[in-house]
């Protein structure tokens, strides 16, 4: 009875072990999980060396990682990328190039009235004034100059006739920099133009169309604000003392007409720099 015990356990090992022996074999000798024909091949179970590797000895690569948008569709000297989205990429800022020429006034910029010198550098502007032993000096940027147009957002997907659009313009925040001979330091005018106070309709009654926010004491020529230097913010400043600031500006040329002027000298210097831009975009996608 023993060694029927014994014969029959040791039967049912050998089974076992041929099972497995099998089982181990199967993706060796079975073409349903080898082939990469089959519908049920399971790449993202492989290395990414079989993934991506020419020394793969089967000789197939799956295109997991390749894209038809990558794929250069045309030829250049440059040997960067160019793709079909690309091309249509180019053809439409083309037709954006042409139609802000189109609406570009003057491809000169404006002049300021009152003796002002400009000096532009890239972005940035400056304008220089001599009054009376003083030297007045504004700078502004036309980065960001655009505020958002509200309105438009609202009414998005109803088609404005052309002349309704809204006008482009540009209202750049500015420094004024006052300095007197014989100084140290430099007062210092941080202004911007409120969205309330940019325009005004008929028979309302003409206000201050920029505003002061800071005043400080800044030594001469320094290019950057000194946080160690006391700043006077207008948010709760005295009423009396804020309108003799404003005067002191205006005494200086710094009103509401070179305000005017210095928007319509943003907004054509903004556009410049767009279309420039835009051109440069389109060499940069094109390769030009």
């Amino acid at each position: 009875m023993l060694k029927s015990v014994v014969r029959v356990v040791g039967a049912a090992v050998r089974i076992s072990t041929a099972t497995a022996s099998t089982a181990r074999a199967l993706p060796l000798s079975c073409p349903t999980l080898c082939s990469p024909s089959s519908a049920t091949t399971r790449p993202f179970t492989r290395s990414l060396w079989m993934l991506n590797s020419k020394g793969a000895s089967s000789g197939y690569r799956p295109k997991l990682f390749t894209s038809k948008a990558l794929n250069p569709s045309v030829s250049c000297g440059c040997g960067a990328l160019h793709t079909e989205g690309d091309k249509a990429f180019g053809a439409f800022l083309s037709d954006e190039i042409k139609e802000e020429a189109k609406i570009q006034k003057s491809k000169t910029l404006p002049k300021m009235s009152g003796g002002w010198e400009l000096e532009m550098n890239g972005t940035e502007a400056k304008l220089t004034r001599n009054v009376a032993g003083e030297k007045i000096t504004v700078t502004f940027n036309v980065n960001n100059s655009i505020p958002p147009n509200f309105e438009e957002e609202a009414d998005q997907g109803q088609q404005k006739p052309a002349e309704e659009e809204a006008e482009v313009v540009s209202t750049p925040n500015f420094v004024v920099e006052v300095t007197k001979q014989a100084t140290k330091h430099s007062l210092v005018f941080d202004c911007h133009f409120p969205e309330d106070e940019v325009s005004h309709g008929e028979g309302e009654e003409e206000s201050d169309i920029f505003a002061i926010r800071e005043v400080s004491f800044q030594p001469e020529g320094d290019t950057d604000w000194k946080e160690t230097s006391y700043t006077l913010n207008t948010d709760s400043l005295d009423w009396a003392l804020y309108d003799h600031l404003m005067d002191f500006l205006a005494d200086r040329g710094v009103d509401n007409t070179f305000a005017d002027e210095l928007m319509e000298l943003s907004t054509a210097a903004e556009h410049q720099e767009y279309i420039k831009f835009l051109e440069d975009l389109q060499g940069f996608v094109k390769c030009n």
